[in-house]
């Protein structure tokens, strides 16, 4: 049976490593390190056991992060009984504050993603979604809204070289939501490209998608139905919003869950055989993959070109937001 490990709070910083102690076999994932282990394992291996990110790709991190913070503490303050206009207020404050950074605002080096777009785009998402929205907070057993949730669930089976160590899935959910009778994950999204029906359905299947539901069927135990996906474009002169669907039968969560083990089990199998292979099919996906300059280059020089375009930041799958 899978069990609670922990939901924690937004202020609980407390975390571990995510590695069994002396080894590189993973036991605690989340959404992100599942992913980079199914895109390709020499892209795990880079971004999850060497930790190394591409210098360009910070603005977008960035980016997406203060609009999630910003739009969860609206959330949050409606939910706790604040009106519209005053919780709009404390989060146009709050996106002031995130942006500003080591005594002055944030320089994009981005065209469409700055602190004047950010903000606009959280106003405007406000404007269209705020306080006339149908898709209502969840109020849990203790009273508080859910939102914000990050988690820990404890499964039944582990690594084998893990002395009883299980596997711990591990995320954040931004929002869960009861929505015309049914209850729903929350998810939103950032994009600079045109948001269609094309992009919604990249999200069936989805990893994270699938993951976000399972998780919440178990903290709730609420027949969830699937992700609500709440998405922006980002353009210099506008930011344009859509909303889809991403459903779930119980039938495949199981089987996601019942494909998690196998993945699983390549994890440990590559860590304990100390090689990561490359998977060349998934190279020109999504505009190319980050790492393939280096992956193209000979063994012997790679770590040149890794130190040379590309820096350390931890991932933690059980550090809380």
């Amino acid at each position: 049976m899978t069990e609670i490990l922990e939901i924690l709070p937004k202020e609980d910083k407390t975390y571990r490593s995510p590695f069994i102690p002396g080894t590189k076999v993973q036991y605690a994932f989340d959404s992100t390190s599942l992913g980079w282990l199914k895109t390709c394992p020499r892209y795990y291996e880079y971004s999850m056991i060497e930790q190394w990110r591409s210098r360009s790709n910070s603005v977008h991190l960035d980016f997406g992060l203060w609009y999630h913070d910003a739009l969860e503490s609206y959330d949050r303050w409606c939910a706790e009984g604040m009106n519209h206009e005053d919780a709009l207020a404390e989060t146009v404050r709050k996106c002031l504050k995130l942006t500003w950074i080591d005594g002055k605002p944030w320089e994009s080096d981005h065209n469409a993603k700055t602190r004047e777009t950010l903000i606009r785009s959280v106003v405007w998402y406000l404007e269209q979604f705020g306080d006339h929205d149908a898709a209502k907070t969840v109020i849990l057993a203790n009273g508080k809204p859910a939102v914000e949730l990050s988690f820990r669930l404890e499964m039944d089976w582990g690594p084998q070289c893990g002395n009883g160590q299980p596997y711990v899935i591990s995320g954040h959910l931004d929002r869960v939501v009861k929505f015309t009778g049914g209850f729903y994950v929350m998810d939103r999204k950032t994009s600079g490209s045109m948001i269609g029906s094309n992009f919604f359905d990249g999200f069936a299947p989805d990893n994270q998608m699938s993951l976000y539901t399972f998780a919440s069927k178990v903290i709730y135990q609420t027949p969830v139905k699937g992700v609500i996906i709440d998405a922006v474009q980002i353009a210099v002169g506008f930011s344009r919003y859509s909303r889809g669907f991403t459903f779930r039968t119980e039938a495949q969560t199981e089987e996601w869950l019942e494909e998690t083990k196998v993945w699983f089990a390549l994890a440990e199998q590559y860590a304990t055989a100390g090689y990561w292979p490359m998977n060349d099919k998934a190279c020109g996906n999504y505009g190319g993959c980050v790492f393939r300059k280096v992956c193209s280059k000979s063994p012997e020089v790679r770590q040149r070109f890794l130190e040379s375009d590309f820096h350390k930041v931890e991932w933690n799958p059980l550090r809380s937001r």
